[in-house]
């Protein structure tokens, strides 16, 4: 039996930010513990092959995050002609970063004729729309039907929820052909067996306040956002909320944690309404990543609700690791909001009803049976969506594909 071999290819990969490259680095490095051979084609600073423990990055240079669609453009081109010149590998797993990269990965394939994974983190062109990306019609139904044709000529398409499943179904998708599994949180939020959380939080992060200003103001009761706030992750509603309870309950504060296009209006709508009770941070590094993510009572998600079925926001699976009620603000339709009605792991509100998101907040705040339950359904689910297994689910999806090219 030869030694399996694996091309992966994806606009991010640590040190640069996204979750699409963090998940992307703890497959590759388990697949390569696991014996198979691993090269990631991504971008970076400048051109260079490196290594990350056994696994080969091979990076294309770019200037940070494209602005705009022919700065993604530029890039699919580049990944899509540095993986031609690469040896053909048993298997090629191509990314939702930049978008459509299942039609590059589909060329590749013919041409090498190795096997091909589309792993689906976000559908495009579908959430195109979500993001208020405007397009000519006749432009929207040209890419939606090559992406299609190149993923249902795939080997397999890997999707990170059930509402996204659903939806390529109705496109006429063979579900043999489709396979879910979730994504996972950080490795440094997995808790051990023995280890048991905190009841309630303890503020030990991101500036945290001294005894005397605790003494002066009370404790407060935190609810976090922490993560990439972009375009289909509406705050209004979020800001609202936190304006009504500004003037009524002084006590709650939210706290925003990461970057994104919306952090900065979120500053401005701070300053301009002299919302005392939000704060902004900035990324944390993965040694605080555990208790900033437990410095919070409540955590909150957003998904524009003409985004269901199209993404699924990964940083809900760290608000379970944290085992932490969860406030989804989205598509009651949607994996996320599935999850947390199965496992009663907080609750969902839909976008833009800002009345019931504050309803909701002051509940968590005031009824420490409802805050209970919900942190035993989040504990509950953390134990099912865990690393380990979506990837050993991973690899053993892969492992069937090559079994017999990798046996000649």
């Amino acid at each position: 039996m030869r030694r399996p071999t694996v091309l992966f290819l994806n606009r991010v990969y640590p040190p640069s930010r996204g979750a699409s490259g963090r998940v992307l680095r703890d497959l590759a490095r388990s697949m390569a513990r696991e014996g198979w051979q691993v090269t990631v084609i991504t971008t970076g600073e400048k051109s260079i092959t490196e290594r990350d423990g056994a696994v080969r990055v091979i990076r294309i240079k770019s200037r940070g995050k494209p602005r705009g669609m022919l700065g993604y453009i530029w890039i699919w081109l580049r990944l899509f002609i540095a993986a031609l010149k690469l040896p053909k590998t048993h298997l090629l797993v191509t990314m939702t970063d930049p978008p459509l990269l299942v039609i590059a990965g589909n060329i590749v394939s013919f041409f090498k004729r190795n096997k091909h994974i589309h792993w689906c983190q976000d559908l495009y062109p579908d959430l195109f729309a979500a993001l208020k990306i405007k397009m000519p019609g006749f432009l929207s139904t040209v890419m939606k039907n090559l992406s299609r044709s190149a993923m249902k000529s795939a080997d397999k398409v890997i999707v990170i929820g059930r509402c996204m499943a659903r939806h390529l179904s109705f496109d006429g998708f063979d579900p043999k052909q489709i396979t879910v599994i979730p994504n996972w949180p950080d490795q440094e939020l997995v808790r051990p067996a023995n280890d048991k959380a905190p009841s309630r939080p303890v503020r030990s992060v991101d500036g945290a306040r001294d005894h005397s200003e605790q003494y002066k103001h009370g404790p407060r009761f935190r609810v976090l956002y922490a993560g990439n706030i972009g375009k289909a992750h509406p705050v209004e509603g979020i800001l609202q909320a936190a304006a009504n309870l500004n003037e009524t309950h002084p006590d709650i504060e939210f706290v925003f944690v990461g970057d994104g296009p919306r952090h900065e209006m979120i500053n401005r709508e701070r300053v301009k309404r002299h919302l005392d009770n939000v704060r902004l941070l900035p990324y944390q590094p993965a040694s605080r990543l555990k208790a900033l993510m437990e410095s919070g009572d409540v955590h909150l998600v957003s998904m524009d609700e003409e985004a269901a079925g199209m993404l699924v926001p990964v940083k809900f699976y760290s608000s379970l690791s944290a085992h932490r009620p969860c406030i989804f603000i989205g598509p009651a339709q949607s994996e996320t909001a599935k999850v947390i009605e199965d496992f009663n792991a907080g609750s969902v509100v839909p976008q833009g009803n800002f009345m019931m998101l504050e309803q909701e907040i002051r509940q968590y705040r005031e009824n420490s049976d409802k805050w209970f339950a919900a942190y035993e359904g989040a504990k509950n689910a953390s134990g099912i969506f865990l690393p380990k297994e979506s990837i050993s689910a991973w690899i053993e999806r892969a492992w069937a594909i090559i079994e017999d090219d990798v046996k000649e």
